[in-house]
């Protein structure tokens, strides 16, 4: 056992040497049955993990790929491609998110919910949202083709299952779908108040603030691939917003404190590092599914004709040739005057 070294998977204190690698201390994990260098190095990257973290709190701060790029540059004299910064945002995002998955947070009894224009590939999509007015928690999302009735009751629906309770209240605008979509996630138990932005009661300046916030955010991007790209986006925004971001409006404070949640993981770094479980190891590790090559005969080979002496295979277009050539000898051939003396014949 080893004071002062812990398990970079599992976070246990149960280590033992494990000899060396190119002058390196390796370590053996009993827990996990895994071993590991003692370094600050990330689970499965190459680069330091403050090229990480810096390029994770950069892209959700507002800046582009081409600017982290140059950021890194100037300052670790390392350029990294925007497919690097892509596949880095992409894993700890979903690390954060899946993390964050089944939070419940303790919110007040007053929602507001609104909905505004995200742009996917040059198509309109509705982006609705949902935050609780005392600790500015956004509760949850929701992105969709359509802007009716149904939308705005799942947003509701979602919304009670994240929190695991129904509001006493409900803020909105004075869209026309909100009406029956309240009524139908939660009755008339839930009192609905349409109002509007800058008014001195019952105000939705709060969720039109998120709305700024986030418009901040994405006006870099100009639009989204598709909308798995928004969804998977919104869904990092919302754990960078409720956990990472401090408010000022919260004395500093995010809207996750506020809410009464776990603030142990306190920022991207964290993130970074938190304890990878063994089937998440065995999951890196494997290899990918390749998919069985299929292959045709070529149009220029026809049954009538005596097969040639090579077979053309096609696949995708490109012609691929199996060559039919003889095995070499797997033993020398015996010398004549040899053969004659050991009774082979001539």
């Amino acid at each position: 056992m080893n004071n002062g070294i812990t398990c970079k998977y599992c976070q246990s204190e149960h280590v033992s040497k494990f000899g060396k690698y190119k002058e390196t201390q390796l370590y053996w994990c009993p827990s996990c049955k895994r071993k590991f260098k003692a370094d600050s190095a990330l689970f499965n990257m190459q680069k330091p993990p403050n090229y990480v973290t810096s390029a994770l709190n950069m892209f959700y701060t507002g800046m582009s790929y081409g600017d982290i790029s140059k950021f890194l540059e100037q300052e670790y004299q390392y350029k990294a491609s925007k497919h690097v910064l892509y596949n880095w945002v992409n894993k700890y995002t979903d690390q954060a998110v899946e993390h964050y998955r089944n939070e419940h947070p303790k919110v007040g009894d007053t929602w507001i919910a609104d909905e505004t224009f995200m742009d996917v590939d040059g198509r309109k999509i509705f982006f609705w949202d949902i935050i609780d007015s005392d600790t500015r928690y956004l509760i949850a999302t929701r992105a969709s083709f359509t802007r009716g009735t149904k939308d705005a009751q799942m947003l509701m629906e979602a919304a009670a299952k994240r929190a695991g309770k129904q509001p006493k209240v409900v803020l909105t605008d004075k869209y026309r779908a909100y009406v029956d979509g309240i009524e139908l996630a939660f009755g008339a138990d839930t009192e609905h108040r349409q109002s509007r932005p800058f008014v001195a009661e019952d105000s939705t300046n709060k969720i039109e603030r998120f709305h700024n916030t986030l418009k901040d955010r994405t006006k870099v991007m100009r639009g989204f691939r598709d909308i798995e790209t928004l969804i998977s986006f919104t869904d990092g925004f919302a754990v960078y917003y409720n956990h990472f971001r401090p408010h000022e409006a919260l004395h500093n404070k995010t809207p996750a404190e506020m809410a009464g949640l776990d603030i142990s993981i306190k920022n991207w770094g964290d993130v970074c590092r938190m304890p990878i479980s063994k089937e998440e190891h065995l999951k890196d590790r494997a290899e990918p599914d390749i998919p069985r090559r299929r292959y045709k005969l070529d149009e220029s080979f026809k049954k009538t004709r005596k097969p040639p002496k090579t077979s053309r295979l096609t696949q995708a277009g490109i012609s691929i040739v199996e060559v039919k050539a003889k095995l070499p000898r797997l033993t020398p051939r015996i010398p004549r005057e040899v053969r004659r003396q050991i009774g082979m014949g001539r």
